[in-house]
């Protein structure tokens, strides 16, 4: 029996990967994009390239959409919300939560059913085992194209209000940008005293991995607010020795931008007699 079809809504590199990954696992998958020539090798794979958005969404049930931004998403469907009564829109763009209930709300306002989603993968390890999505709003849309996004990473739905894939997408962004932050200065640092990159690269690694398996330990701190207990190094002592790190980075004539935030955060937590807890503590300075 065929495969459903199923409807690509953009067509960048990541919007290019879903695609192929929909056509090499047997749906008749329609595509569109603003700039034509981009769905030409996707034509070549079997996809049918769609002149324009209404014919694009008109010929799936699914449509999966994965488009710059925000805007660019209401640009591109607010005009063909008719066609799309009655169809499931995956909503793979990037975005906040309150732009996923936001497009929940004009989905259901114009009875289209709506899941949004965060792709937690890189184009080319889309359809591997390295990938992964978060999904989130209606469960019975879900269900029904659990075996299509499968083809892309492994699904994971997390609620049925449509902000939390949004939610994890971007916490999980934000410690993927944290730990790039110190990576990238930790390789400019040594560069200033010519030190190769990637001779250092390794020993990076090992270190960064070494202290990821900390952060189960970090978790359940935050969740039971006792930083107190199985400290190992206390936040007076870490807050001391930080200095040292934007010393020795202006010293070696390179900004310490990129770490800099977490210094007086630090330093406000020890002054208010937070100096024998670990260093977790600071993200109750963070809370509004």
């Amino acid at each position: 029996m065929s495969e459903s079809p199923v409807t690509v809504l953009g067509l960048d590199a990541m919007g290019s990967a879903l695609a192929t990954a929909f056509v090499t696992g047997g749906h008749p998958t329609t595509v569109w994009n603003r700039t034509p020539g981009k769905a030409k090798p996707l034509a070549a794979l079997g996809a049918a390239a769609a002149g324009d958005v209404a014919a694009a969404v008109t010929a799936s049930e699914l449509v999966v959409v994965c488009l710059l931004d925000h805007d660019s998403v209401h640009k591109t469907l607010d005009p063909v919300a008719a066609e799309l009564a009655d169809r499931t829109i995956v909503n793979l763009t990037n975005g906040t939560p309150a732009q996923a209930r936001e497009m929940a709300r004009w989905a259901a306002g114009h009875n289209i059913a709506y899941v949004d989603g965060g792709i937690m993968a890189i184009p080319s390890a889309i359809g591997t085992d390295q990938a992964f999505l978060f999904c989130s709003g209606s469960r019975p849309a879900f269900d029904a194209f659990a075996p299509a996004l499968q083809l892309l990473g492994t699904p994971h739905f997390v609620g049925e209000d449509p902000g939390p894939a949004a939610l994890h997408d971007i916490a999980l962004l934000s410690g993927m940008y944290g730990m790039f932050a110190g990576a990238f200065h930790a390789l400019a640092l040594v560069g200033t005293e010519r030190v190769p990159a990637a001779e250092f690269a390794p020993l990076l690694r090992e270190f960064i991995t070494a202290m990821a398996a900390g952060i189960p330990h970090y978790a359940h701190q935050i969740e039971t607010g006792d930083y107190a207990s199985g400290v190992v190094s206390n936040i007076a002592m870490q807050s001391a020795g930080f200095t040292n790190l934007l010393s020795t980075a202006e010293s070696q004539g390179l900004s310490p931008e990129l770490l800099a935030p977490m210094g007086p955060l630090m330093a406000r937590q020890v002054a208010d007699g937070h100096g024998a807890e670990d260093v977790t503590g600071i993200v109750e300075l963070l809370k509004n």
